[in-house]
């Protein structure tokens, strides 16, 4: 973990006294340079913190992909000495940003031996939550994972539901994952329109459907794949009122970086 010692921009402290937290936290985002599909330099690293801190995030999590295309690259060392390294070059650019370490991780057989041997990283380094990502081009069932996650008292977070296509139509295998004690965690931009309109709807559905617990930024840089979370925290209030935003995008966030279970979400009212 890395401190933040500086104080806060405009907009982070707007953000602070407007939900009366000590923390605005995303808890999936793609900071550390060089990893993965994220920022392939330090500039761009400090470009997308820069980018986050003007949005209103406080603290971050850094989640680079784990397994998957970076198989066994981006260990929970590899993590931590890159985090470091940024904390280094927020300070001396005076971005006030505290960094929180986390992973990305693809769905795995081995997941269980991985966690034994300190390979993955839990979110915010909690021991409570982790990313859990599915392919993007077929459907593997997460039902075993989320089990032997729930047996290792791991809650699973189950990312960006709304951008696979192969879920369009299957919400009961949304809700079956939320029946298990996994959750689900939308994007930001996909509220907005970023991935689609195929990609908005269902995240709109899915929140309709009261099964959305956390939206997150996944940003990937600060332009190609910039954070939203001011721009889906104005949507959530105007589509469902501020109770609703705050859940989404603040206490349920802040949850995850305590190390805190999130309930079984509850469908989330009409406009206040």
């Amino acid at each position: 973990m890395s401190d933040q010692n500086l104080p806060w921009l405009p907009a982070q402290q707007r953000r602070l006294e407007a939900f009366s937290v000590e923390r605005c936290v995303d808890i999936h985002c793609h900071i550390l340079p060089g990893l993965d599909d994220g920022p392939s330099d330090m500039s761009q690293s400090v470009a997308l913190c820069a980018a986050l801190a003007e949005d209103g995030i406080t603290s971050v999590v850094a989640t680079p992909h784990q397994l998957g295309r970076y198989d066994r690259l981006n260990s929970a060392a590899v993590i931590g000495d890159e985090i470091d390294a940024l904390a280094t070059a927020l300070a001396a650019e005076q971005i006030p940003l505290e960094l929180l370490p986390g992973g990305d991780v693809r769905i795995d057989e081995r997941l269980g031996k991985l966690l034994d041997i300190g390979e993955i990283v839990s979110l915010a380094g909690a021991g409570r939550h982790l990313l859990l990502e599915l392919p993007h081009e077929l459907l593997v069932d997460p039902v075993p994972t989320i089990e032997m996650l729930h047996q290792r008292s791991l809650q699973s977070i189950m990312t960006h539901p709304e951008r696979y296509p192969y879920l369009i139509g299957k919400d009961n295998l949304l809700r079956d994952w939320v029946e298990r004690g996994a959750v689900i965690q939308l994007t930001a931009g996909s509220l907005v329109g970023d991935f689609g309109r195929r990609a908005q709807d269902q995240a709109w559905r899915i929140i309709d459907l009261g099964l959305a617990s956390l939206v997150a930024t996944d940003s990937h840089d600060a332009v190609r794949r910039p954070p939203r979370m001011s721009e889906a925290l104005v949507a959530l209030t105007s589509a469902l009122g501020v109770g609703a935003a705050r859940t989404l995008c603040i206490d349920n966030p802040l949850r995850v970086s305590r190390g805190d279970e999130i309930a079984q979400p509850q469908r989330l009212g009409a406009a206040e």
